[in-house]
C-alpha cells in the first residue's frame, strides 16, 4: 500500500508543476496546488469503490492532505512561493503595454483587452499599471486623471499615481525595492526607528508610498 501511496503523491506533485506550467490563466482564484488537492481529492473519494479497500482510500486522502499543506507552508517562504505560486508580472506600467511580459506569461492579448473592459479601463495609455496577479487576475491601477473621481477634469495638477512598494515582508527586507525607490537599508532603519522600531524582524509588512515624499507604513506582527 505504501508504494501506491507513494506513487500517487508524486503524480500529485507532478500534477501541482504541470498546472503551473500551464500558465496563469489557468488558474481562477486557485493557487496550482490548491487545484490539484481538489482534483486528487474528489478523484479519491469518488474512486473509491474501485480501490482494492476501503483503508487505501483514507490512506490516499491522508497523504494529499498533508503534502498540500507542507505545499501551503512552504509558500510562506519568499523563493518557495515565487515557485510555487508564482510572481506578479507587469504588463503595463505608465500607459505602455510589455508585450514581452504577455509572451513571457502566455497571456492572450484579446484576454488582456477584455479583463481591462471589465475593470472599466478600455484605453491602455488611461491606466498607470495593469498586474497579473499569481492567481490569473488582472489588477488595474488607473492614471490619477482617470481615476473614479477625475481630478483631471478639475484642473488641479496631480501627480502620477504610484504602486506602494513592500520594503519589509514577515521580517524580511525586500532589497530589490528598495533599489527601486533608491533607498538603503540604513535609510530603512532610520525611517523604522523614527516610528520606533528597532528590529526589523519584528515587522510583519511595510510598505513605501512614492511621490513627492516617500511614506512609510508599517504593520506589526
Amino acid at each position: 500500500m505504501l508504494l501506491e501511496i507513494g506513487k500517487l503523491v508524486v503524480v500529485y506533485l507532478f500534477f501541482v508543476i504541470s498546472i503551473r506550467l500551464l500558465g496563469k490563466t489557468a488558474l481562477a482564484q486557485l493557487t496550482p496546488h490548491d487545484f490539484g488537492a481538489l482534483f486528487f481529492l474528489a478523484y479519491i473519494a469518488f474512486g473509491a469503490i474501485n480501490l482494492e479497500n476501503f483503508s487505501q482510500a483514507i490512506a490516499g486522502i491522508g497523504a494529499i492532505i498533508a503534502t498540500h499543506l507542507l505545499l501551503s507552508r512552504l509558500t510562506l517562504i519568499n523563493k518557495m512561493n515565487k515557485f510555487i505560486v508564482g510572481a506578479p508580472l507587469i504588463l503595463i506600467k505608465h500607459g505602455k503595454l510589455y508585450p514581452e511580459h504577455l509572451k513571457k506569461s502566455r497571456y492572450p492579448l484579446v484576454e488582456l483587452l477584455s479583463s481591462l473592459r471589465l475593470a472599466g479601463y478600455p484605453r491602455i495609455e488611461s491606466i498607470e499599471y495593469a498586474i497579473l496577479e499569481p492567481n490569473g487576475e488582472i489588477s488595474v491601477l488607473p492614471k490619477t486623471e482617470n481615476a473614479p473621481v477625475r481630478i483631471g477634469d478639475l484642473n488641479i495638477q496631480a501627480e502620477s499615481n504610484r504602486l506602494p512598494l513592500s520594503v519589509v515582508v514577515e521580517g524580511k527586507v525586500q532589497k530589490n525595492n528598495l533599489e527601486e525607490i533608491e533607498k538603503d537599508e540604513d535609510w530603512l532603519q532610520k525611517e523604522l526607528e523614527q516610528k520606533g522600531y528597532t528590529n526589523v524582524k519584528n515587522i510583519f509588512f511595510a510598505t513605501v508610498t512614492t511621490g513627492s515624499k516617500n511614506v512609510l507604513h508599517v504593520y506589526d506582527k
